[in-house]
């Protein structure tokens, strides 16, 4: 097959989309078929213009001088190449290929739900929705549709009021070399490189600051955790540099000094940092897909997450769940308790049981193997060219 694969600009900063479309390009390439990656450049973003204009210069970037482009390059491209869009939100290009071969992978529709006032936790301000009502026009008059889990799945059919032609569920790959490690080792060297005593273990969570990664929850339960325990194992945060909600949470906390917001870290670092962590608190209050949860388990680390699709698609029955973060006052303490005994339960678990949750994650992870998911990937592709 000849593939072209539409991607995220670099100048969008993104971390997952690109290693998602790297996955793809590069499984593709070895399976033997031809490919290409399309995306804008950067012309009028890089011109010398205030921050604030910054995000409208790239838009004149992507879908006033690219879609140009696009409508150049397709004369020399034959019927049957196939055009894959690496994320739905990638919308306002699928209408330059709609008559061709085409797919759409999509990951979450969170930003497309709240712009319809569908999540109270976040708010879209009018701007905000008539761009995700420009990617909606643009996704929606796709046919052929790749999910990465059932719960987006579900979304997308939702959004778009009916079942579209070609509608599949693939569940991620891991896209990067999560293995199990001998803890002591990792632990030390971790604390090398941080100054931080590290040697009896922490807490990890990973994310960035989308409000539904919920990083002031975490704080949140650690606080509830350590009020009733003696144990000051430290709470380690690793992401993009905190906003000023979750700096606010910090400082706030009376345990703070054991709190540690990393960011900047190589893909090595957080590999360890997966490997050598007593447990991955990870309550998300919504995902795509949820690939800490994965790669945690890869890595040998229990996980306790938010008991609702995906992350229950993705965990199984490998991890721990508590329920959903509540919104009002009321319920937040009682979640706070549910949560943080959950917590300590699973770092006060005997050696043997504690070996029987890694057993049982590395079990469950296998499901999320980078070949089987390339390879089923690449069946519907090749269905959506011969038909």
């Amino acid at each position: 097959m000849r593939i072209v694969f539409f991607t995220h600009p670099s100048f969008l900063g993104s971390q997952s989309m690109p290693r998602f479309a790297n996955m793809l390009t590069n499984g593709m390439q070895q399976r033997g078929h031809e490919t290409e990656v399309w995306t804008s450049k950067a012309f009028f973003y890089n011109l010398g213009v205030p921050k604030s204009l910054k995000k409208w210069l790239g838009y004149i970037d992507q879908y006033i001088l690219f879609p140009g482009q696009v409508r150049k390059r397709l004369k020399a491209y034959p019927a049957e190449t196939l055009f894959v869009f690496t994320d739905h939100a990638l919308g306002p290009w699928i209408p330059l290929v709609v008559k061709r071969p085409h797919v759409i992978h999509c990951h979450d529709f969170l930003a497309q739900q709240s712009a319809l006032g569908m999540i109270a936790e976040n708010k879209t301000g009018n701007s905000g929705k008539k761009y995700q009502q420009y990617i909606r026009n643009g996704y929606s008059k796709g046919k052929n549709f790749i999910s990465v889990s059932v719960k987006t799945q579900t979304d997308l059919h939702q959004m778009l009021g009916s079942k579209p032609a070609m509608s599949e569920v693939v569940y991620n790959g891991l896209n990067q070399e999560f293995t199990s490690a001998e803890v002591t080792l990792v632990r030390m060297q971790l604390s090398k490189e941080t100054s931080i005593d590290l040697s009896g273990g922490y807490i990890l969570h990973i994310g960035g600051n989308q409000w539904y990664k919920n990083r002031a929850g975490v704080i949140q339960i650690y606080n509830a955790w350590r009020a009733k325990n003696d144990s000051k194992l430290p709470l380690i945060m690793l992401g993009v540099t905190p906003n000023p909600k979750i700096i606010a949470e910090y400082n706030q906390s009376t345990y703070k000094n054991d709190i540690h917001l990393l960011s900047g870290k190589s893909d090595l670092f957080v590999r360890n940092a997966y490997a050598g962590a007593s447990v991955l608190l990870f309550p998300s209050l919504a995902e795509g897909f949820g690939w800490p949860i994965a790669e945690a388990m890869a890595s040998g680390c229990p996980v306790i997450t938010t008991g609702e699709a995906p992350m229950t698609e993705v965990g199984g029955d490998a991890a721990f769940y508590i329920p959903r973060q509540p919104q009002d006052p009321e319920g937040l303490n009682e979640w706070l308790q549910t949560s943080s005994n959950l917590l300590n339960t699973v770092l006060t678990s005997s050696a043997q049981q504690r070996t029987e949750m890694i057993s049982k994650g590395f079990i469950n992870v296998g499901r999320f193997d980078t070949d089987v998911t390339l390879n089923e990937i690449e069946k519907i592709y090749q269905q959506i060219v011969t038909s």
